[in-house]
């Protein structure tokens, strides 16, 4: 979240009838399948508009003194915010908007410390399991997250974080803090000493800039704690349980692995009598140019760089806050327990159906595999492979496939990497072949759904 601080979001009504919104019978009356909520494109328009005025406004204010420094790094956190509506990750659906603006308005009215600030808080359609606050007062909850949760208290502490790095200025006062040290005498100092050597230019000044970069990320790692401590104060005087806050970190020590044995489940998958599993497909590849390059770890590093750094060390100070004489509410529900169901369970399915939307065909297709370990047969998830794999083809067809698709690094799981091997491995008609093969095997109870016989004929006319 920033509660989980992963790599480098205030207004309100109750929802009936949640589960019928995102799962809707799209084919026949014994078939509900999955239908992903459209974008309302003119609503992300008329938001980024709003938050560019707030934006611009903000730019104009600032002191004279290192403002152009200061713009240029505004700038960049303003892209990142404006990349948010242009690419669509702000999920625009009513009824869960309603939703989260009702988990916000019971920790808002129970702090009058943030009864007067300006909070705009959104689900994002990112499966990345974290929520942040990103600026200009917004707050997004991954849904990445959100779908891994068990109750509104743990949701509720999620907010309560972000909220406490909003009130505290994190990410501002990081920026005039990175600012002042870029253009202290000291630093001004050895920018000139590296400009006056002959050699090795660019590697001194790496060095010194990581150095700044580090110490930065540790400051955030300070502010992790701060937001901890913050953010439990805020959910005390709510009626939520602060039980949530020490659940939901427990579960953040462990979102990031990856359990799912993708080797034997891609040959489970696509293991058809008449088109068996190849061994091929998985082969890493040797040599410098392929296989997967091993890279020796610094501990340190990687601890401070880790998606959820200090789990364990941010419980025992989330527990001693919580000891006797605090308040400790037991209703770990006060919402809407069936909404919060219903949004969690088709999270799961959109996180999928963005991915694809936005050009992310491998982390699509392997969200869509592991869900169907939960969801065996389901309509959506058995289209959505096939369908996958049909626009592989179409990509690699075209050239195209490496900017859809990630490589095989070290960098990602090794389930992960062992399907984007597979991807690299296949040949341009093994894509519709595997499709059409393993779609075949639901075509007679999945005939009367549209979106799999669009896949079924397509990926069958491919191979003919």
């Amino acid at each position: 979240m920033s509660i989980p601080c992963f790599r480098p979001a205030a207004r309100i009504c109750i929802v009936c009838l949640a589960c019928f919104i995102y799962f809707t019978p799209t084919v026949s009356a014994q078939l509900n399948v999955f239908s992903p909520a459209s974008p309302d494109e003119r609503l992300l328009t008329s938001l980024e508009q709003q938050f560019e005025a707030g934006y611009k406004a903000r730019l104009a204010a600032f002191p004279s003194k290192y403002k152009k420094e200061f713009q240029a790094i505004y700038d960049q956190r303003w892209e990142n915010i404006k990349s948010k509506f242009d690419k669509k990750e702000i999920y625009t659906a009513t009824g869960a908007k309603q939703y989260l603006d009702k988990l916000l308005q019971e920790i808002v009215q129970a702090n009058p410390l943030l009864q007067h600030q300006k909070i705009y808080c959104y689900f994002s359609r990112s499966a990345v399991p974290n929520a942040s606050y990103i600026g200009e007062g917004i707050i997004l909850f991954n849904m990445g997250l959100f779908k891994q949760l068990e109750n509104e208290s743990q949701a509720a502490f999620v907010l309560c974080h972000e909220l406490a790095h909003y009130y505290l200025q994190h990410s501002e006062n990081g920026i005039a803090r990175y600012v002042n040290t870029m253009n202290g005498k000291d630093m001004q100092q050895e920018l000139r000493k590296i400009k006056a050597t002959e050699y090795g230019k660019r590697e001194q000044l790496e060095k010194l800039i990581r150095g700044v970069t580090f110490n930065s990320r540790r400051h955030s790692r300070d502010h992790e704690s701060q937001a901890d401590s913050m953010g439990l104060v805020f959910l005390q005087r709510t009626r939520f349980s602060v039980n949530g806050a020490l659940t939901v970190m427990a579960l953040l020590d462990t979102v990031d692995v990856d359990t799912m044995n993708t080797a034997a489940r891609l040959q489970q998958l696509f293991n058809a009598k008449a088109y068996p599993f190849r061994k091929r497909w998985t082969a890493k590849r040797e040599g410098l140019l392929g296989g997967h390059a091993q890279l020796e770890k610094d501990q340190e590093m990687e601890d401070s760089l880790k998606t959820h750094p200090d789990c364990k060390q941010r419980i025992k100070l989330l527990e001693a806050m919580t000891g006797a004489g605090q308040k400790n509410n037991t209703a770990l529900n006060i919402i809407d327990k069936a909404t919060f169901d219903s949004l969690r369970h088709a999270f799961k399915y959109e996180v999928i159906s963005y991915a694809f939307e936005n050009d992310q065909y491998s982390r699509s297709l392997y969200y869509a595999i592991s869900l169907l370990q939960e969801y065996p047969g389901d309509p959506f998830l058995v289209t959505h492979i096939g369908k996958v794999l049909n626009s592989c083809y179409d990509a690699q067809k075209a050239h195209t496939l490496g900017k859809l698709t990630d490589l095989p690094a070290p960098v990602y799981t090794d389930n992960y990497n062992v399907l984007l091997q597979m991807i690299q491995n296949l040949h341009l008609d093994e894509y519709p072949a595997i499709s059409f093969y393993y779609l075949e095997a639901y075509q007679p109870k999945l005939n009367t759904y549209t979106a799999f016989m669009r896949e079924f004929n397509k990926s069958r006319q491919l191979i003919q």
